[in-house]
């Protein structure tokens, strides 16, 4: 018998929209991976935090994988939560709300840049920006890290990464002993509404971090 029969009868077009929507996710989650790694070297050149490369295993589970770049990305948090606590001691309130809403004259910079060395031990243009990015963008951090968590509790969770993204087929046949056949499509919905929230808090994700390489970028070259 057919698995598209099993799935959705007659609906064959359906069947492979979903096989899409597989990629699409398989394609998210590469791109998070090396947007992560990105950020990771960035935060070690210019503030001198250390962090493991992460990389995306298809032999894993989906959780495994899952929990792999949440970790990482909650190590970033709590060194971000660090030099939080201590700017907002060192800060005046009023300088510290301009600081979140990038609204610093050339005098509220330079007192910025001595309370980032005071913390960071570093100074620099470079370093200015990406402490400025990271406090401000702490809810990018956190929105993404839920959406991974929230992926790692679906159905397919306990599935390898590899077997999931070679089709529906594949899917039927790693969790049909755990679930009955009529409980198949709703794992499926489960997949697509997981699309729906994690596309764009992955692109809002790696579009940020891109901005703020390009900035660290722009102001590495003014310097020279």
């Amino acid at each position: 018998m057919n698995w598209s029969d099993i799935f959705y009868p007659g609906n064959p077009e359906r069947r492979e929209k979903l096989i899409r929507k597989n990629q699409e996710l398989l394609n998210l989650m590469e791109n998070n991976f090396r947007a992560t790694n990105k950020l990771t070297e960035t935060l070690k050149k210019h503030l001198g935090w250390s962090f493991s490369p992460i990389t995306l295993n298809e032999k894993a589970t989906v959780k495994e994988n899952c929990d792999v770049i949440i970790e990482c990305i909650c190590e970033i948090q709590a060194e971000v939560e660090k030099i939080d606590m201590q700017l907002k001691e060192k800060l005046e309130p009023t300088l510290y709300e301009k600081l979140r809403n990038e609204n610093l004259s050339v005098n509220d910079y330079q007192i910025f840049r001595k309370a980032v060395y005071d913390v960071c031990g570093v100074g620099g243009s470079a370093s200015i920006v990406a402490v400025n990015w990271l406090i401000k963008n702490r809810t990018i951090l956190t929105n993404i890290t839920s959406s991974f968590a929230k992926f790692a509790t679906g159905l397919a969770a306990g599935v390898a990464l590899g077997v999931v993204f070679m089709g529906i087929d594949m899917i039927v046949g790693a969790i049909l002993g755990s679930i009955e056949r009529n409980e198949l499509e709703k794992a499926l919905k489960e997949y697509d509404e997981a699309l729906k929230e994690f596309k764009p808090a992955s692109v809002k994700y790696q579009d940020s971090i891109t901005e703020v390489r390009k900035r660290i970028e722009m102001s590495e070259q003014n310097i020279r």
